[in-house]
């Protein structure tokens, strides 16, 4: 504890991450006061709990969106301005543009994931584990160097019982790999590329044409185990279907395409990291911020009924320590 916040370890209905409040009272303005005024212990508190915090009660910050800005610098020296890179203008928040929308409804429009087939597991809960639950991936880790923090706040969330965040830790999920798993992934590397590439598996399954990829957009080796510039400690680092290149990868060196070596590799670890002992199911209510490191998480979106329900998130991504790997890399998915 200290003497300006409580921490609760870990999360409910997991062994991670932790919740975060004010000592005293105060809603988000004083909390993000507080959080500046002693700048290393959020920090240190995400590494200490495997990289994921909850705040509740940040309502204030859907009213002013600078306060999320000024949160996230906490976490490290850039917050990502939207409109300097590849995304659309439409997802970009009006005002402020760190400050990414996400959103069922216009101008953004972004449809949520389908259910899973079947929708539940065999005992009746919601699934977490690939392939049954697609979806996992890791921010942008189609750039070099990927992003160090994600944070998520919800504006305007749906009920609970559908539109869940979920997370899976890498780190435990490497701990506990096999001798012989661990040996394989060694050194290994993940090609990952963006989905707008047309690499994704199901684009190449289908037959589509990829896109002819600028240079600015072409694919990027990362590391399967990634040692955390932070704490020294090892995680699995690597996506699903979406942001894997499955024309020459999934990884670098092993026979590529769906049917391939590298293809069975990557489901055999996407089905390990995924197992619910590894994975914690936010169900979210209007004012909760995630903060999540992805540099030892993956994270998947559920489903909700977009036909009935509206809902509004802001995210905002933070850079600055990749670890010694990319130590004076230029940004890639910038045009030279």
């Amino acid at each position: 504890m200290t003497s300006a916040f409580r921490i609760s370890t870990p999360l409910p209905g997991t062994n991670f991450g932790a919740t975060i409040s004010l000592t005293g009272t105060g809603g988000a303005h004083s909390f993000v006061q507080a959080a500046e005024r002693d700048a290393e212990t959020l920090p240190h508190i995400l590494a200490e709990s495997r990289g994921l915090l909850l705040v509740h009660g940040m309502d204030a910050m859907a009213e002013d969106p600078e306060l999320l800005v000024r949160f996230s610098r906490i976490f490290g020296p850039e917050v990502e301005n939207y409109r300097d890179n590849l995304t659309p203008l439409n997802m970009v928040h009006e005002t402020v543009p760190e400050i990414l929308v996400v959103s069922n409804t216009p101008p953004v429009s972004r449809q949520p994931p389908r259910l899973p087939d079947p929708p539940l597991t065999g005992d009746g809960r919601l699934p977490t584990r690939f392939p049954h639950r697609r979806g996992w991936h890791t921010d942008q880790s189609y750039r070099r160097p990927p992003p160090d923090i994600s944070l998520f706040l919800a504006v305007i969330p749906v009920p609970k019982g559908q539109g869940q965040t979920l997370f899976a830790d890498g780190t435990a999920a490497y701990d506990s790999l096999s001798p012989n798993l661990k040996a394989r992934v060694e050194g290994l590397e993940g090609l990952h590329v963006s989905s707008r590439a047309r690499r994704t598996r199901d684009a190449v399954l289908s037959g589509e044409t990829p896109i002819v990829l600028q240079p600015h957009e072409r694919s990027q080796r990362q590391p399967v185990v990634r040692v955390h510039p932070v704490t020294g400690r090892k995680a699995l680092y690597l996506c699903e279907f979406g942001q894997m290149d499955w024309l020459e990868g999934p990884f670098v060196g092993m026979q590529p395409g769906p049917h391939g070596d590298g293809a069975a590799l990557l489901f055999e670890l996407m089905a390990h990291m995924t197992q619910p002992q590894f994975v914690y199911v936010h169900e979210w209510t209007r004012g909760d911020l995630l903060v999540w490191d992805n540099r030892c998480l993956v994270h998947a979106a559920t489903w909700f009924d977009a036909e009935k329900e509206a809902r509004l998130m802001w995210r905002t991504t933070v850079s600055g320590n990749p670890g010694p790997l990319y130590a004076g890399e230029r940004k890639s998915w910038i045009a030279a």
